[in-house]
């Protein structure tokens, strides 16, 4: 079984984030990014499989992008066994981005799998993208896999802590929750190591222009309020609220 991982580099959240000038986008020039938390996952879970000997190959994919080498050199670090950069594509929403991972994975593998979302946006909706434009079957919320020749066995999650057991047929995409285990740590001596011995492959496509997309019309930070007020017993509670007029 041959497994493809999508990876997406997003902004960190524990930097301090700001709006461009445009209103509309963060200001990127000094922000950092790293891996997709949900990708992070999907890597750890084919790697997982891998070496539970359900698995024979492991490709880490990204599009071009800000330190997309580091990601996919972690990668490979991580466990991986080759990564592969799509160069030359310039594309505008997740259509278009679903559009041009399906050109690179093709019929090769025989599971795509990606984090169930993005940090960035949430939309959730690279799994059923994939789906659609590969014509294979998807389950999203994936909390576990179990290879097998033809088929796997997915667990789902649903709203709850409901669980639920697939058995799906190959080739398959699917949209990773979390691993089986905690994703693992990447040594910077072993990224390194790998940066010296290993090499990214390259892919060239052209990007299409995605013509169905949501449009971000504003954005800012959270609207600073008064803060909180601890209370110490019922007593001042009720104070409060006398003064507030609802008690």
């Amino acid at each position: 079984m041959k497994i493809a991982v999508l990876l997406k580099q997003v902004p960190d959240l524990a930097e301090e984030l700001e709006v461009d000038d445009s209103g509309k986008a963060l200001d990127t020039e000094y922000i950092k990014f790293r891996l997709n938390e949900y990708d992070e996952h999907a890597l750890e879970e084919a790697v997982s499989l891998k070496e539970a000997g359900q698995a024979s190959e492991v490709a880490a994919i990204a599009l071009d992008g800000e330190e997309v080498d580091k990601a996919l050199f972690t990668a490979m670090a991580k466990g991986a066994d080759k990564a592969i950069k799509i160069i030359g594509a310039e594309a505008e929403g997740s259509r278009a981005v679903a559009s041009l991972f399906a050109e690179a994975v093709g019929t090769e593998y025989d599971l795509i799998m990606t984090g169930v979302q993005s940090v960035d946006d949430r939309e959730g909706m690279m799994g059923p993208m994939l789906s659609s434009m590969l014509k294979v079957p998807c389950v999203s919320v994936v909390t576990r896999v179990e290879g097998g020749d033809s088929s796997i066995t997915v667990h789902k999650e649903y709203f709850g802590g409901l669980m639920s057991a697939f058995d799906v047929q190959m080739p398959a995409v699917l949209g990773i929750q979390a691993a089986r285990q905690t994703p693992r740590y990447a040594p910077v001596s072993k990224v390194r190591q790998i940066q010296e011995s290993a090499s990214i492959e390259e892919i060239s496509l052209n990007g299409v222009s995605d013509t169905v997309k949501s449009e971000v019309t504003s954005m800012a930070p959270p609207t600073k309020t008064g803060g909180a007020k601890m209370l110490g017993s019922v007593d001042e509670l009720v104070e409060l609220l006398k003064e507030k007029g609802v008690a």
